[in-house]
């Protein structure tokens, strides 16, 4: 197991890529992150200190987003302010990763992009918004006249200022098709780079997504337009990274997540995870080592911790205090392979994303798990120290902590 890119077929039997297949194949897309703005409105979450923003934007560009939201400036002076500092940082340090910006479909959100554009001499994606389902028309008094018209005056106002411009329907899981097709004509006759279609409440199923991208891409194909779909999706109901998965799938062009899917309520799809998982597939090949830092930065500048058990990232990912499962991997490294014993007892090699294999003493664990403990401290495992430590761990009903191990060690 010497290619660390995939596991070897001698020892891994994968049937996720073999066999047959429920869905049309997964295929490359771009990738849009939205911590800075979407994220950071979640009332739990902590706005960061611009100087952390500049550093997840640096990881971000490390590996391999392509488009990162720096703000909404039309939200007010701070938010202006961010928005040209955030966009200097990434032409100053010459990153690939390109500047965006939400909108209303409303003059007063686009022309404070169309300045800081100018001010930067920096290209800024503009990501007008508008409200289109029922339910919303309902509640704010809309009908599809009004939203045809202000579409058409965001998109051709941005468009007129030379920037990139994409439509993002709010709640389009939950939109009419007619008003959804009245709408997405009336942009592309405005020269609109992208359609974005959004799960904002996390309504969808994995189907409706496959749907409603279905619908969207043959309305753009029967027009003779080129325009990008993009696929921004919450996880009100778990599914956030299977509907992005499944819009990959569809057809769209773009997704969009967030770093540990910090989002309004209970998120948005996490970005990091959706990464893991296309590496995992062989979809993507950047060097991911990164993420975890970016993960780490993230959950401390914005007050989000990341959950024990949280997938990759999460402290316990690739933690065992078992004794079968610290042997297994002890053998492994015993066999001077790191990729076997990074994937004997994981489902996901820890290295290629920034974490590494733990093993930890507790009262499930075994003398290989003290030894290996011991080891890997440079301190000598005498069977008289790895005795002593046994019988602390199998009187408790936890895993030790460090300076647990550690005093009993001194007292030695």
């Amino acid at each position: 197991m010497n290619d660390s890119s995939t596991p070897s077929s001698s020892v891994i039997y994968d049937w996720n890529l073999r066999g047959d297949t429920l869905s049309p194949p997964l295929r490359q897309v771009e990738f849009f992150d939205e911590t800075l703005r979407d994220g950071i409105q979640c009332p739990s979450v902590t706005d960061p200190p611009i100087e952390a923003k500049m550093s997840m934007i640096r990881l971000m560009d490390s590996v391999g987003v392509h488009h990162v939201d720096v703000g909404l400036p039309g939200a007010g002076p701070r938010a202006v302010e961010d928005v040209i500092s955030l966009t200097e940082f990434i032409r100053d340090e010459k990153l690939a990763i390109k500047p965006a910006c939400a909108a209303r479909t409303h003059p007063n959100d686009i022309r404070p992009i169309i300045e800081a554009s100018q001010k930067t001499g920096v290209g800024i994606e503009v990501m007008t918004f508008l409200g289109t389902s029922p339910i919303r028309l309902y509640a704010e008094g809309w009908d599809e006249a009004l939203l045809e018209k202000r579409a058409r005056t965001a998109v051709s106002m941005a468009k007129g200022a030379g920037l990139t411009c994409t439509f993002v329907t709010e709640d389009t899981v939950r939109s009419h098709p007619t008003t959804l097709r009245r709408l997405f004509t009336a942009v592309i006759e405005e020269g609109v780079d992208g359609l974005c279609v959004c799960d904002t409440v996390g309504h969808a199923t994995p189907n409706g997504v496959f749907n409603l991208v279905h619908f969207a891409r043959n309305l753009v194909r029967g027009l003779g337009s080129g325009t990008r779909i993009d696929w921004h999706g919450h996880n009100d109901r778990g599914f956030g990274l299977g509907n992005a998965l499944s819009a990959i799938e569809a057809g769209v062009d773009r997704v969009h997540g967030t770093v540990l899917g910090m989002g309004e309520r209970v998120g948005n799809t996490s970005l990091d995870l959706m990464l893991v998982n296309l590496r995992l597939l062989g979809l993507i090949d950047q060097d991911l080592a990164d993420l975890a830092e970016l993960v780490d930065i993230a959950s401390s500048a914005c007050d989000w911790p990341v959950p024990v058990n949280y997938p990759v990232f999460g402290k316990d990912a690739f933690r065992t205090g078992t004794g079968v499962h610290a042997a297994a991997v002890i053998k492994a490294l015993k066999k001077n392979d790191n990729d076997l014993a990074d994937q004997v007892y994981s489902g996901v090699p820890a290295s290629w994303f920034g974490r590494r294999q733990e093993i930890e003493i507790g009262h499930m664990a075994g003398d290989s798990n003290i030894i290996y403990w011991l080891s890997s401290r440079s301190i000598e495992p005498v069977p008289a120290l790895v005795a002593r430590i046994r019988a602390a761990a199998k009187s408790t009903n936890r895993v030790l902590e460090e300076s647990e191990v550690m005093a009993i060690i001194q007292g030695a």
